[in-house]
């Protein structure tokens, strides 16, 4: 994530933010020019040529995001128009969790975006085209997973106590809406980096057979757990339950690792070269990311424990999983602002 400032008063901002706290500026998010501009006193602003204004959904969706004015797709922006499902008007509290899913869902289109990966709406393909159920399990049974391009998230999973318990019980070290999300697009991408082209003889050496009973390798997962020695080959232990799953896991992982040297590079913490707009292809690439990635992510997990939190990545990156993430950024090019 970038380091931004208000373009009126110079006041450092979040990404998040919709106001200048210093100034009082409204803002908006330009994802083409990965910039945070001001708006005027009627909520627009010019560029190219084009007026700008918020996303439809800048009330329920704290979305600050900005559309061309009397644009297609009912004024949503490039992340929420790929919400295909979200809670009823009358259920505030679900929509509330909606709002924090939906931001943590723009960070994840943002890194996508900067990575210079496909995203093909529902819309568009109507088949596997991305889509997001956003719904919450207070009033139904909701399993946050992905079929065919579409990802179902329980919006419960925005609630701090009701994550915690279940990220307790489940025995995960990590449990995170943007992990969520991170996750279930890994999936996302292997139809749509891999599937059954030039890639699949790579995957299935590397992962195996994403084709094999998934009902099964779920059974046996919850019934005997992962294998002793799982450490040494997964990035965690949900990895091991099927090919397709820790496919997802590993690119999950990838995405933590890119966005969270971005970030740092951003604040001075890492070289500029590990921003996301940086060329970092090949294995000579990786190789550098992941250079940077074990000292930063040591320094910050001391750091958190100095502050008596949990570790801010409390993983281990074995030879086995650094060569899967390895193959997973082979198929990725970056984009060039």
């Amino acid at each position: 994530m970038r380091d931004f400032a208000c373009r009126n008063c110079g006041q450092q901002l979040s990404f998040e933010n919709t106001l200048c706290l210093k100034c009082a500026s409204a803002l908006g998010f330009h994802l083409p020019s990965r910039t945070i501009v001001t708006l005027d006193d009627n909520g627009q602003t010019e560029i190219d040529g084009s007026t700008m204004i918020r996303c439809a959904n800048n009330v329920v969706a704290k979305c600050n995001w900005l559309v061309t004015k009397d644009s297609d797709h009912d004024g949503l922006c490039e992340s929420c128009r790929l919400t295909r499902t979200r809670p009823g008007d009358g259920d505030t509290e679900a929509l509330t969790e909606f709002g924090d899913a939906e931001a943590a869902k723009r960070r994840v289109v943002l890194e996508l975006t900067e990575l210079n990966l496909p995203i093909v709406g529902r819309d568009d393909d109507t088949s596997t085209g991305l889509a997001f159920d956003l719904l919450s399990s207070a009033h139904e049974n909701v399993i946050t997973g992905h079929a065919n391009g579409v990802i179902t998230l329980d919006l419960a999973e925005g609630d701090d106590v009701h994550r915690e318990q279940l990220r307790v019980s489940m025995d995960e070290p990590y449990r995170t809406l943007i992990g969520h999300f991170r996750h279930e697009i890994g999936h996302y991408y292997q139809m749509a980096l891999v599937g059954d082209g030039e890639h699949r003889q790579r995957f299935e050496e590397l992962f195996g057979n994403p084709d094999d009973d998934y009902q099964a390798a779920l059974d046996r997962h919850y019934n005997d757990g992962p294998p002793s020695d799982w450490k040494s080959d997964y990035v965690s232990s949900y990895a091991t339950m099927h090919p397709a799953e820790d496919w997802a896991e590993t690119f999950a992982h990838y995405l933590h690792i890119r966005d969270t040297l971005d970030t740092a590079a951003a604040f001075a913490m890492a070289p500029a070269g590990a921003t996301l707009a940086s060329s970092l292809t090949g294995d000579v690439g990786f190789d550098r990311i992941i250079e940077w990635w074990l000292p930063l992510s040591w320094s910050l997990n001391q750091i958190n424990r100095s502050m008596g939190h949990q570790d801010l990545y409390p993983f281990v990156l074995p030879a086995k999983v650094l060569e899967k993430m390895r193959f997973a950024h082979s198929l990725i090019e970056p984009v060039t602002i």
